[in-house]
């Protein structure tokens, strides 16, 4: 509940639009959700997206947003994207969790400022400050230590409770969350955002609703992937998409400001013992007893203490040991680590991890093509041939080094292209075929392949580069050649 709040006050919306959020998303995701033990709700990689948006539009079109949030995200479970997941390199999500914990941490440091007479925004001063300082630092200490002696009792509840009740008891001068907004409320209703039905509000919404429902799936399947770890289960990617994509389709008809897995709880939730939906349900039901029957005493939390929960969530998220990793592993991945967290902090976490699986790629692609190469002998089986066996996989961007191996006007006049330890993979790679083959034809002198793959077989002969008398036997029992037709790409 504290983190719900304080997720909201991120993205400028009333607390309740948080709490709602992490009631229905939470319930509606452990019911149906790819995995049980997993804990959704308001999150603060969602949060720092929100801001912006309801800012300049409201709140209205931030529950507009959420309702095709979610529709992008049940698309993405129809077609089956969360697989996609698996594609994301480890340093990208280290970038981004280290990211995501510095946009967060520095959203909170605007919870220090008040409104002055004027109706500004202005910094706090004085005894009020002091006193915030102090009851941040009080409330992350206690989140630190409770733990060392027991861990009977939650430890962010115990110093919300403790923080509060010396705030309320002293009758210290600091902001509380009732002086914000008031979370006092019932049953979440029914709503249709109120914002104009047409396609200029599509092109305003659209753009976050992307943003958001990356995001949201990115952290969900993240979280999916680290919960499946720790109880030994598979697949239910697909699964957690909808999940989270219905969830959010129904919480922005009901006022909430969206939401995802949590990665914090859900890791909280499963090594407790939480492994079945009811622990997850269950998370979900209480948080609405206590929107019914304590919003008075909600209201009554320092704003600093849920600073100080925030601070820990930070301390919590980010990867302190990928400063360690940034000097031992390749300087390719410690560069995207770094990339990655870059952009997260500057422009939002879903560009940023399509940055880093970008440059990743790059990167891939820029070590694979070094790596392809040729051993060099003559025929066994044909006197006077010679055979190139070429070692390393054949794309777009190994073809250049695959055309400087061979010596057209040294070689004899049949060569023999092995591909026993290589594979041929795209377009690029059936057209550096031809052009070698091209060049040894212009001398007067003919190329054959031998040892294709059923893959690489199938896909020369779609094309009709290969004039060939029988297949190629996928076992290499039998190393049947092809002759390579020219012309089939053009020059």
């Amino acid at each position: 509940m504290p983190e719900a709040i304080a997720f909201a006050f991120v993205a400028g919306v009333t607390p309740l639009s948080g709490l709602y959020a992490a009631f229905i998303v939470g319930l509606i995701t452990a019911v149906i959700g790819g995995r049980p033990g997993m804990i959704s709700g308001a999150t603060g990689a969602l949060a720092v997206v929100m801001v912006s948006l309801v800012v300049d539009h409201g709140a209205q079109y931030l529950f507009a947003t959420v309702v095709l949030m979610g529709i992008l995200q049940i698309l993405a479970g129809v077609f089956r994207l969360g697989k996609f997941i698996r594609m994301v390199p480890q340093p990208v999500m280290l970038g981004f969790v280290n990211g995501l914990a510095i946009v967060i941490g520095i959203s909170q440091i605007g919870q220090f400022k008040v409104i002055n007479s004027m109706g500004e925004l202005e910094w706090m001063s004085g005894s009020p400050l002091l006193y915030s300082y102090c009851i941040v630092v009080l409330t992350m200490a206690i989140i630190w230590l409770l733990p060392k002696f027991s861990k009977i009792f939650p430890a962010t509840l115990i110093a919300i409770l403790l923080t509060s009740g010396l705030v309320i008891g002293f009758d210290i001068p600091i902001p509380r969350v009732g002086d914000l907004a008031s979370v006092a409320g019932g049953l979440p209703s029914f709503s249709i955002p109120m914002v104009p039905i047409n396609f200029e509000t599509l092109i305003i919404i659209f753009p976050y609703a992307l943003i958001l429902a990356a995001i949201g799936l990115i952290e969900s399947l993240l979280t999916l992937n680290l919960v499946g770890e720790i109880t030994n289960q598979k697949g239910g990617a697909s699964k957690e998409c909808l999940a989270q994509g219905v969830s959010n389709t129904v919480t922005g008809f009901f006022g909430g400001m969206g939401g995802c897995a949590m990665i914090g709880q859900s890791m909280i939730n499963v090594k407790s013992g939480g492994r079945t939906r009811i622990s997850s349900v269950s998370a979900a039901l209480f948080l609405l007893t206590f929107i019914l029957f304590t919003s008075s005493l909600i209201e009554l939390i320092p704003i600093a203490a849920l600073v100080g929960v925030m601070f820990m969530v930070v301390l919590a998220t980010f990867a302190w040991n990928s400063l360690k990793l940034l000097f031992v592993v390749p300087k390719s991945d410690a560069l995207v680590i770094i990339l990655v967290t870059v952009v997260t902090v500057y422009a939002d976490l879903a560009i940023a991890v399509v940055v880093g699986v970008i440059v990743s790629a790059l990167v891939f692609a820029w070590k694979s093509a070094s790596r392809i190469n040729a051993i060099e002998r003559q025929s066994r089986t044909e006197k006077g041939a010679k055979v190139y066996e070429i070692e390393g996989p054949l794309f777009f961007s190994s073809t250049n080094s695959f055309l400087e191996i061979f010596k057209p006007s040294q070689d004899p006049d049949l060569i023999i292209i092995d591909f026993a330890r290589s594979k041929v993979i795209d377009q690029s790679a059936l057209k550096a075929i031809e052009d070698i083959a091209d060049k040894y034809s212009n001398l007067g002198k003919k190329v054959r392949l031998r040892h294709l793959s059923k893959d690489c077989h199938r896909l020369l002969s779609r094309t009709g580069q290969l004039i060939m008398d029988s297949d190629d036997d996928p076992e290499y029992s039998v190393a049947a050649d092809y002759e390579v037709k020219i012309g089939i790409f053009g020059k």
